[in-house]
């Protein structure tokens, strides 16, 4: 009967539970805020689930962070197809510029959340961008194994990243152990990723028993602002970029690809599951199936345009949460670091959600706060990682798009 259950859970719609999740600990919540005794005490109960979610994302995170972006570096196969390297240069460039457009976008429209224990990480805010970029250099310096320990991400992804480009020429064996010990930590994270729900019914539960509905207020303005920010992208970023390669209107061919690869990523929310339908896609655009062969499984793991918005706000939230003030080389620095975060972003549902303490970590904020803003974008997540996805997805055919055309003319 319960292997039943766990069976049927297992294969139920984690948008929905994520949904159900949300709305029995709103309603939980605000009988206790009223006062009554036994919801307070329930509250209180789920209260524990929610630490344990964020404390099993705190544990996995940084394991999570090392072996997929190593893995990324050396199991890549970049290719030497005519008009390959333009593409790889685009998703670079695209996710970077979304990453920066976020941090502009967060300058003008700053967002707070609810957090818990902030007092500490308050008094441990860095003052400038000279502290910043002496620890910066430290924790690039840490032991790995110190690094992964304590949550140094920054320490993490430079280990990570120096594995990577030192194994790029190891023997295949080697390379399949990576992918195997990829796809092992991938199997862990969505293991945790399918008990948020629960999870998320605590936190929602015991923080409108402490605040009332504002905390879920300031998760809408939250999630309006990743979503503008992700149009924005699409409309504007992107349409620059199409125009100053083909010099040529880019709205009909961007619309195309929002019309036909967009929606159907919305849904799904994999940019892996929607490689078929890019695919399909660039055959009935006529590209080179040369180049879009291997453009577009290329893009569904490095061009993550929607990730780096996704990390950018959500750290830059806690940053503002936490009152620590951001300059200009502190926000180009996020920049740079959200964009190479995204590029290694897991594959799964909410994957983006896990490198928000590496951007995190770059404003001395700890493991703890961090986990509390992964916690929140899974509340979010259940339109943000649709949006998200959408706007990775269909930028991998447009960018593809318009260097086949290029080459053609």
């Amino acid at each position: 009967m319960i292997r039943h259950i766990a069976q049927r859970y297992n294969d139920g719609n984690l948008i929905v539970q994520i949904l159900v999740g949300i709305i029995l600990g709103g309603i939980l919540g605000f009988v206790a805020y009223g006062g009554n005794d036994i919801a307070i005490n329930l509250a209180n109960f789920a209260a524990i689930l929610g630490s344990i979610f964020v404390g099993a994302l705190k544990a996995v995170a940084p394991i999570l962070v090392f072996v997929l972006v190593s893995a990324s570096i050396v199991l890549k196969e970049f290719g030497h197809t005519h008009g390959m390297k333009n593409i790889v240069i685009l998703y670079i460039i695209g996710t970077f510029l979304a990453s920066l457009a976020a941090v502009c976008i967060s300058f003008i429209s700053p967002t707070t959340l609810v957090l818990q224990n902030t007092s500490v990480a308050m008094s441990a805010a860095p003052s400038d961008i000279s502290v910043v970029l002496k620890d910066l250099a430290y924790k690039i310096v840490d032991n790995p194994l110190n690094a992964i320990a304590n949550g140094n991400y920054i320490g993490i992804l430079a280990w990570a990243i120096g594995v990577g480009i030192a194994l790029r020429q190891c023997s295949n064996e080697t390379k399949k152990v990576f992918k195997d010990m990829s796809g092992a930590i991938t199997k862990i994270v969505k293991f945790i990723i399918r008990l948020a729900p629960f999870g998320i019914f605590g936190l929602v539960s015991i923080s409108v028993a402490q605040t009332g509905f504002a905390a879920l207020g300031g998760y809408l303005k939250l999630l309006l602002v990743l979503v503008g920010t992700m149009l924005f992208v699409a409309f504007v970023i992107n349409a620059i970029i199409v125009f100053i390669v083909t010099k040529k209107n880019p709205y009909p061919l961007i619309m195309i690809c929002l019309k036909e690869s967009a929606v159907m990523a919305f849904f799904t929310r994999s940019s892996a599951a929607n490689i078929p339908v890019n695919m399909n896609l660039c055959k009935k655009l006529n590209l080179n199936e040369n180049l879009y062969s291997i453009s577009i499984p290329l893009g569904a793991t490095i061009n993550m345009a929607g990730a780096a918005v996704t990390i950018a706000v959500l750290s830059l939230s806690a940053v503002y949460t936490l009152g620590i003030e951001v300059g200009f080389w502190d926000a180009l620095l996020l920049s740079i670091i959200a964009a190479i975060g995204a590029c290694g972003a897991s594959g799964v549902a909410g994957g983006s959600l896990m490198l928000i303490p590496l951007a995190c970590s770059l404003f001395g904020i700890s493991n703890d706060i961090a986990m509390q803003v992964v916690a929140i974008g899974f509340i979010i997540s259940v339109i943000q990682d649709s949006v998200e996805t959408a706007l990775n997805s269909s930028t991998d055919v447009l960018f593809t798009a318009i260097i086949s055309n290029n080459i053609k003319e």
